[in-house]
């Protein structure tokens, strides 16, 4: 018989146009500042939970593989929010699957710890608000309260647990922009974005970043509601390169540009400002190149990039719903 606490949910990945690194609070993760980011439609997680009173422990699968102890200790940390929510003491089976290359720089841990979330409470036959689904998955990965709401969306920073979560800022039909993503390397990262964060505060230069983010945060909000792809474009390839420059001046030093990383940077620069080319760079905790235009101009962006080189791998996504359930046995 099949048990009724189980639920399936997915959620999609997020690239940021201003950026989340470094933390008010580790624990917590209560972002240094404020950011703003797209859901991505065709990138994103599929999470099955199944409660059960028949286990001993949270069991945790990616891909269709047993998990390492790791990953399994940190989803089960997240199940115990959500037992601790509701007063419950089942553990849990957790099967996963990603259509993207996780640990590169794509915000695989975003969508899903989203997905995570939304089907832990779903398969418990709990309901939350969307602010509240958002704050809880914000537990698990920072950048995870950003892929609960659908479209472009905001993550407030707040000071509390409670004042720490995303909403829409605008749904994806206001402005037709593209993600085409030069996937340089499929290899997972040696240092997770997790402890980049908690090593951010050793750079002299974030807290200039922090203390600069909010302007920057308001011209991108700004420029989306203008369409206004220069200023756009040139405010997110800023943070995109400040956020890089605390990585790369932390202690110890992180470096996740590659050498094709930084050639695809110069060439989207060049064609934007030279060719007029609507289309902008940016990167998250990897060497994998979000290449952000506007529909009119993708093809020409994934011919420039298939010139870098044959080697690169492209996905091209437009923005996307939020988190939402696939299947509940609680209906």
């Amino acid at each position: 018989m099949v048990s009724k606490y189980n639920a399936i949910a997915r959620a999609h990945s997020n690239i940021a146009f201003i950026k989340y690194w470094g933390n008010k609070n580790d624990e917590l993760r209560l972002a240094a500042n404020s950011s703003i980011s797209m859901n991505l439609k065709d990138l994103y997680t599929t999470t099955q939970v199944e409660w059960s009173d028949n286990i001993s422990d949270d069991v945790l699968s990616i891909n269709r593989k047993q998990a390492d102890e790791s990953a399994r200790k940190r989803v089960s940390s997240h199940l115990q929010l959500i037992r601790d929510r509701f007063n419950v003491s089942k553990f849990a089976t957790v099967n996963s699957i990603n259509n993207f290359p996780m640990g590169t720089g794509i915000a695989s841990s975003a969508s899903s710890f989203a997905a995570l979330t939304l089907a832990g409470v779903e398969a418990l036959g709990e309901s939350m608000s969307e602010k509240e689904l958002s704050a809880l998955a914000r537990r698990g990965s920072g950048s995870a309260s950003r892929s609960i709401p659908a479209g472009i969306v905001e993550w407030h920073a707040g000071d509390t647990d409670e004042t720490s979560y995303a909403d829409t800022f605008t749904q994806s039909s206001h402005w037709d922009l593209v993600d085409v993503i030069a996937i340089i390397s499929k290899h997972h990262k040696r240092t997770g974005s997790s402890a980049g964060h908690t090593t951010a505060g050793t750079s002299v230069l974030q807290s200039v970043r922090v203390e600069s983010a909010a302007k920057r945060l308001e011209d991108v909000k700004d420029a989306i509601v203008k369409k206004d792809f220069e200023l756009f474009a040139d405010v997110v390839e800023e943070d995109s390169n400040l956020m890089h420059a605390v990585m790369m001046t932390s202690r110890p030093p992180l470096f996740y540009w590659e050498a094709t990383s930084l050639e695809i940077m110069k060439t989207i620069r060049d064609e934007r400002i030279n060719n007029r080319l609507q289309v902008c760079y940016t990167l998250d905790a990897g060497p994998n190149v979000h290449c952000i235009c506007i529909r009119e101009h993708a093809e020409q962006v994934i011919s420039l990039l298939q010139d870098i080189s044959s080697h690169i791998e492209i996905r091209t996504s437009s923005a996307g719903e939020g988190a939402h359930i696939v299947q509940s046995l609680n209906e």
